[in-house]
Order: C-alpha cells, then sequence, then structure tokens
C-alpha cells in the first residue's frame, strides 16, 4: 500500500473522455490510482458518499449484457453523488433501428453530462466521443474485441496492494488473447509501468501481431508460468468457439488451464492469481485456487472497481478539489 500512499495527487488528468489505455500516460495511470486510494479510502467510512458530482447526470449505456462492470460504475456514480441513469437497450428505440448517432442526439437533448458505454463494436465509443465533443464526457466500458481500460486500470490498483511496484514484475495473461479486450488494456497499462507482461494461449486464439504491444508470446503455458509474480486468466469465451478454433474445452483445460499444480509448480511463491470474470470454473480456472486467499485477488478486484471507476469519472468529469470542503462532506 505504501505505493499507493506516495503517488501524486496533483491533478494532471487533461482527457474529456477516456477511449483506451493505449493512450494514457504514466502520469494519468498514477492519477488513477492516487484518486483510486483515495475513494478506497472513504468507501471503508460509514456514511460513503461524497457530493463531489452532485447535479451531474450519467447514463449507461451498455448495448452488451454486463454484471460487474455495469454495476460498478452505478455505484461509482452514485457513491459521487451524481443522478445515474441504466439505459435498457433492449426496451429502447435501439430495436426499432435506431442508430447509437441517433441515441447520442437523445441523450444530448436530454442534458447528459457523461456517457459510459459499452458496446460490441470495436470504435463505438469512439464514434460516440467524436460526436459529442466536449459536451459530453465518454468512457469506454468494453467495446468489440478493442480495449476494456477500467478493467486494466482496476486490475493495476489490485496489483499495488500487493506489491510495491509491477516495474520488473513478469506478469503473465493465459487463455483467449484474440477476442480480449481485457488483455489488450492490461499489456498496454502494465508495460508502460515497467512489467514484463507474457502472453499464452492455444495459436488460434493469439492475435498474429499482439508482440507488437510489447509482450512475449508463448504458446505452451509452462514456460510462460515460470517464474511469473502475476497470472492472470482469461474467460475462454465459449459463446466465441463455435468456429473450431480449439478441438473442445477439455483440450484447453489439459493444455492451459491454470490449476494448482502449474501455479506452484512453475510460478513464483507469493504469486499473484487474478481474473476479471465471469469465470469458467473447471475450464480456465480451477475453483480450488480460484478461491485460495494465498494467492488469489479476484474478489479484491471485484470490489476495487468501484473505487477505481470512481476515480475515472472524477477526472473526465473535470473536477478535481479533492482537498476542497466538498470532498471531505459526506452524504446519507
Amino acid at each position: 500500500m505504501s505505493t499507493l500512499s506516495s503517488l501524486p495527487t496533483a491533478p494532471t488528468w487533461t482527457k474529456h473522455h477516456l477511449i483506451d489505455a493505449a493512450s494514457l500516460t504514466v502520469d494519468e495511470i498514477q492519477q488513477v490510482m492516487a484518486e483510486a486510494q483515495t475513494f478506497s479510502e472513504i468507501l471503508q467510512r460509514p456514511v460513503n458518499k461524497v457530493p463531489i458530482l452532485r447535479g451531474k447526470v450519467i447514463v449507461n449505456l451498455f448495448y452488451e449484457n454486463s454484471t460487474r462492470t455495469r454495476t460498478s460504475f452505478e455505484l461509482a456514480g452514485q457513491s459521487l453523488s451524481a443522478d445515474t441513469i441504466n439505459f435498457g437497450v433492449s426496451t429502447s428505440s435501439v430495436k426499432k433501428g435506431e442508430t447509437l448517432i441517433d441515441t447520442a442526439e437523445t441523450l444530448l437533448a436530454m442534458g447528459i453530462d457523461a456517457v459510459v458505454i459499452r458496446h460490441a463494436s470495436s470504435g463505438a465509443c469512439h464514434q460516440l466521443a467524436q460526436y459529442f465533443g466536449d459536451r459530453v464526457c465518454v468512457v469506454n466500458a468494453g467495446d468489440g474485441y478493442h480495449e476494456h481500460p477500467t478493467q486494466a486500470l482496476l486490475d493495476l490498483f489490485s496489483l499495488l496492494q500487493k506489491m510495491d511496484s509491477v516495474a520488473g514484475k513478469k506478469i503473465t495473461i493465459v487463455g483467449d488473447i484474440l477476442h480480449s479486450r481485457v488483455a489488450r488494456s492490461n499489456i498496454h497499462v502494465l508495460s508502460k509501468l515497467g512489467a514484463e507482461v507474457h502472453v499464452v494461449g492455444p495459436s488460434t486464439l493469439l492475435p498474429v501481431d499482439i508482440g507488437k504491444l510489447g509482450c512475449i508470446v508463448h504458446t505452451q503455458i509452462e514456460p510462460a508460468l515460470e517464474d511469473a509474480d502475476v497470472v492472470m486468466c482469461l474467460r475462454l469465451q465459449l459463446e466465441r468457439q463455435q468456429s473450431g478454433l480449439i478441438p473442445s474445452t477439455a483440450e484447453y483445460t489439459q493444455l492451459f488451464g491454470v490449476n494448482r499444480y502449474r501455479l506452484e509448480t512453475y510460478a513464483k511463491p507469493g504469486v499473484v492469481l487474478m481474473h476479471p470474470g465471469p469465470m469458467n470454473r473447471g475450464i480456465e480456472i480451477t475453483s480450488d485456487i480460484a478461491d485460495d486467499p494465498r494467492y488469489s485477488v479476484i474478489t479484491h478486484q471485484v470490489a476495487n472497481g468501484v473505487s477505481v471507476r470512481m476515480a475515472v469519472l472524477h477526472l473526465v468529469l473535470g473536477i478535481h478539489n479533492l482537498k476542497g470542503d466538498a470532498f471531505n462532506e459526506t452524504v446519507g
């Protein structure tokens, strides 16, 4: 926790949107970490709401199903005293053929301040940000196979609760890299902070150019796990496996599943085990290690999602007076 406590808190944030992790600077990443630490402490109080975003309206616009991400953004907005609205795409005019920009125009007319968007199409949040300009903030909650920046930021925050720094650490990401926006965002964030990022999976689930992002690529799990400080399992996206990219889930588990034997034989003692969820227990990870507090920080990742997303919403909405009376005031 010493690293989080000592991070600079001076406002350095200039972005009106958070679209990707690739464009984040080290200073900006540190700013998110510092503010997330402050909000994490606030969330431990008996009365844990602050009025920083009182009067702001945040819309959660989710075109894909989500439990953890949508709920944590909703809680983050509420904890900052913003008015938070969940936009039900399944019951909206989207089902009648309304385009993303049509929806954006409607939301803009309603006087909203920020949109948190999850969309199946890569680049949808970028399109939305271009349309809104500086009128409405846009936060990417996952777009296609592109990125999921707040997941990478909360993963980093979870790691910094366990270690002083990720610099020089071997961090191995295991699984379906091809379809994983989480993997891409983590590679960007962790590499910028000096981590040595390795990815491993079946060759059919590895993008041909993934190494260009600055990671080391493996097609066998043992060398990827060797001396790893952190192992991050990814969900095998079963809904995307109908095209025959893997012979079977049983074979995937045999060759790439993370279990106690592999973790304790190859990784460093005290290795940190992560998973962004939801988990396919018994396929990409076994329950005994997923639930083992000696290794797993999976539940901490879920809890940290709220404080990290509070930090992101606070930063993009441009109100940075963390030392002011409005910040220290709590509301019921």
